[in-house]
């Protein structure tokens, strides 16, 4: 008996993916939750939040820096322990004596200071860092939005996915339900001697075919449901789904697009290299501080000395070959981040391209599929007639449910291919995917 092979509709669920849903889960509300609540999405705005403290650490390069400085001391260290008497404001004309000052008595002293240091110019690269910073927190935050756009494709697969499997057992009830009024027809004819048993027996096993194929979709409806639970982050999903599966309301609008966070992303990677290559030429250039202090060293509460210093400074490596490698290397970095964005942005357009195609092959896919699923029953219908009335052998009429199994896998398998690929040409023009927007 040559029955198609077509009849196992879960070869066309993609291992989807659950959600504790009361009262029916919208895709909206998934989408919204797996943005929400998915470990890997708030690992990436962590993320985000590290480049934004970066970004703060490198813009408050320009501010001053203030030291704190306390110290306790004991020595009988010539040079040291002439030194801090001189701090202490304590030196008299026996400090002078020779054996004084070749061997000193231990000297005790305590004290601290105070130092504000304010960088005045640094060759460009307190500007070129903090504009770096700016930029990579930027990238991470335009990262983090396509990663939310992936996660809404993810859960669009997943969620079209537990609808096709619980559509796929709907339809294997019917032919259950189908099967079995059959039998009972044929069981009836047998009887009455009007056809021969391996009818019967043959109907049976189609029966049991029916029967294993019901227990393989219900397993894939538990993983679909639990699937979609792990990208929502929670358990498998429980409850009714409130989004339909069904082809989406009008054509494809021509030419929308919007910002893909991924090109966003490269742009701003390719402006924060440059500006990191700004910095490292920087190095060979000479930087400019001032520094003001206060200091005070004791020997006693009351017998002290205090002083203060400010200075203006200027520091010049002239030539330093690490340096000189460094500031290559990071223009090399810019050029590598140049041609990066360039290259995504070559994909970007490949991307909608494809997505396009598949949306106008799946749709052709759908429509073909209506046509041969109302042509298949109608033939089932007619075999089951002429069975009916003995004209027909029973193989027929299982040959043509088999067709209407097929049919019904193709409506399927093209519709969730259409709502996939939709999804898949709004992440490619970075448009909000169902119109879902953060």
């Amino acid at each position: 008996m040559a029955i198609k092979k077509n009849l196992s509709i879960g070869l066309l669920l993609i291992a989807g993916v659950g959600l504790h849903a009361q009262g029916g889960l919208t895709l909206a509300d998934a989408i919204q939750k797996a943005w929400k609540d998915q470990a890997g999405l708030k690992a990436g705005q962590a993320m985000v939040e590290s480049r934004k403290a970066e970004a703060r650490a490198y813009r408050d390069l320009r501010l001053p820096t203030l030291s704190l400085q306390a110290q306790g001391v004991r020595t009988d260290e010539p040079m040291m322990a002439f030194g801090t008497r001189l701090d202490q404001a304590r030196i008299g004309m026996a400090d002078f004596n020779p054996d004084s000052l070749n061997h000193p008595d231990p000297i005790g002293a305590y004290g601290g200071s105070v130092v504000l240091q304010q960088p005045l110019y640094a060759g460009g690269r307190i500007t070129a860092a903090r504009k770096a910073g700016e930029y990579m927190a930027e990238a991470e935050a335009a990262s983090q939005g396509r990663r939310q756009q992936e996660t809404a494709l993810a859960v669009v697969r997943a969620y079209f996915g537990v609808e096709v499997a619980e559509q796929a057992m709907a339809w294997v009830d019917d032919t259950e339900t189908w099967v079995k009024g059959l039998e009972s027809f044929v069981g009836a004819r047998v009887q009455q001697g009007l056809m021969l048993e391996s009818e019967l027996q043959r109907l049976k096993a189609f029966h049991a075919q029916v029967d294993a194929q019901k227990a393989g979709v219900e397993l894939q409806i538990q993983s679909a449901r639990s699937g979609l639970g792990l990208l929502l982050g929670q358990g498998p999903v429980e409850g009714p789904l409130a989004t339909p599966l069904k082809a989406p309301a009008g054509p494809v609008p021509a030419g929308a697009q919007g910002q893909r966070g991924d090109l966003v992303a490269a742009d701003l990677e390719a402006k924060a290299a440059e500006e990191g290559a700004k910095a490292a030429r920087g190095n060979s250039l000479p930087e400019v501080g001032l520094e003001l202090g206060a200091g005070t060293l004791h020997h006693s509460w009351s017998q002290k000395g205090d002083w203060t210093w400010a200075g203006v400074g200027l520091k010049w490596k002239v030539f330093s070959a690490p340096d000189r490698a460094k500031a290559q290397a990071a223009r090399a970095q810019a050029l590598a981040a140049q041609d990066m964005k360039s290259f995504k942005e070559q994909e970007a357009q490949h991307e909608i391209r494809v997505a396009r195609e598949s949306v106008a092959a799946a749709q052709a896919r759908y429509t073909a599929a209506e046509a041969a699923l109302t042509a298949a029953r109608e033939a089932r219908r007619l075999s089951e007639a002429r069975h009916r009335q003995g004209l027909a052998p029973l193989i027929d009429v299982l040959d043509a449910e088999a067709a209407v199994q097929g049919a019904r896998t193709l409506i399927l398998q093209s519709l969730y291919e259409l709502r996939v690929s939709r999804a898949s040409l709004e992440l490619a023009e970075g448009t909000p995917i169902e119109g879902v927007q953060p």
